[in-house]
This record gives C-alpha cells, structure tokens and sequence, in this order.
C-alpha cells in the first residue's frame, strides 16, 4: 500500500477485505461441522453471508481499525459460529478438521487474492492514476495480507484460538485434558502475549515469508 489515501480511505480499502476473510473463516467452521454432523450453526442462522450475523462491533470494526493505525499485523474476529464438538463424528478428527477449515479458508482466499493481485497488476497502466483498477489490485494485494495473517494468528497454539483446538486434538488425552482446562485463561494470556509484542515477533516472520512466496 503505497498510503496516499490518507487513514480513512487506508480503513476504506482494507474494510471489505477484513470482513470477508472474517465471516468465511467463521462460517467454514460451521459447514465442516454439519459435514461432521453437528447443524448447531445451520440451526442458529450462522451458515450465512449475511455480515449483520456474523460481526462483533469489536473484533470485526475497533480492533483491526487500531492494528491498521497502529501498523501492526492486521487480524479480528466475528462472533464465533458455535460447535459442539461432541456431536462430531468422529469427535477428535472432526475437531481437528472443524479448526483448521478457518485459517485453510484464509490461506485459500490468500492465494486467490494474490493471483489475482498479478493478474490485476499487469494491465495496470502507470501513467492513468488512481482508477477503479488500481483500487482493485490494491484490494487484492490488501485481502491476500489480510488472510495470511488472520491465518498464521489463528493457528497460534493457544486455546481458545483454532490452534489451540488443532494441537488439543492432536495431543494424547493425558496432556489434552489439562492443556483444555487452560482455555479459561487463553483470552488473558494472548493479550499478555500481544503486549509483550511476543505475538509479533513469532508471526510476522512467518507472514512476511508467506506474502514473499505468494506474491
């Protein structure tokens, strides 16, 4: 992003790709989930597109606008699409498989959005100035970091992130037991995490290794 806009058309540019790497994170987590048998979220009206279902005034709006102007890796949240993961079949795979479907999501929309980014930058003509073209490669290259790193945050090992989820299904149920029991601590701990600038400093590497490879 080359920042010409000013902040608010920065927000502009980046709002719609925030919101859709959001709500399709969220709502794969509940269509893997019926595949497995759970229609928690399909019986609560989450299996939609419909942005007003799916956004937390929070996590969806506040906290990326911050990141944005504070130049930090960009990431959020929508309302969680509930599971229950003791409907799933089979229980431990099925959870395993409902986690990863978000950040799977994220790093597919990744590579779509950097190919289309290429596709989009090569019929650029230099001298037009700021058109509808450019303001689409620039919302591509904008979705393809966005998911990357809403991606690599999320697959943090850390409950209650789908990291976390992934590694408590992976774990021998001897270590999973007490490694769950953490989940009511995990919101805290990420926040000590964030402002430690820890988070950073083990993702931003990984994203910016990501984003060279894809784009």
């Amino acid at each position: 992003m080359d920042g010409s806009h000013g902040f608010a058309g920065e927000l502009l540019l980046w709002a719609v790709p925030i919101v859709v790497a959001i709500i399709l994170h969220e709502v794969m987590h509940g269509v893997v989930a019926r595949m497995l048998g759970d229609d928690t979220a399909s019986r609560a009206g989450r299996l939609t597109l419909n942005p007003l279902a799916h956004i937390d005034p929070f996590g969806t709006i506040i906290l990326p606008a911050i990141l944005l102007f504070a130049h930090a890796p960009v990431f959020g949240y929508a309302k969680p699409v509930p599971v229950d993961f003791s409907r799933l079949h089979p229980r431990r795979a099925g959870m395993i498989a409902v986690a990863a479907a978000g950040p799977l999501t994220n790093l597919t929309l990744a590579v779509l959005s950097a190919e289309a980014f290429r596709r989009l930058i090569a019929g650029l003509d230099p001298s037009a100035g700021f058109t509808s073209h450019r303001l689409l490669s620039q919302m591509a290259l904008a979705s393809c970091i966005i998911n990357i790193e809403l991606a690599v945050f999320n697959l943090l090992p850390l409950l209650p992130l789908d990291g976390g989820r992934v590694l408590a299904g992976l774990l021998p149920l001897r270590l999973a037991r007490p490694f769950a029991r953490l989940e009511r601590f995990g919101f805290l701990i990420l926040l000590l995490l964030l402002y430690t600038n820890t988070v950073n400093a083990v993702i931003n590497p990984i994203i910016n290794a990501i984003a060279r490879a894809l784009l």
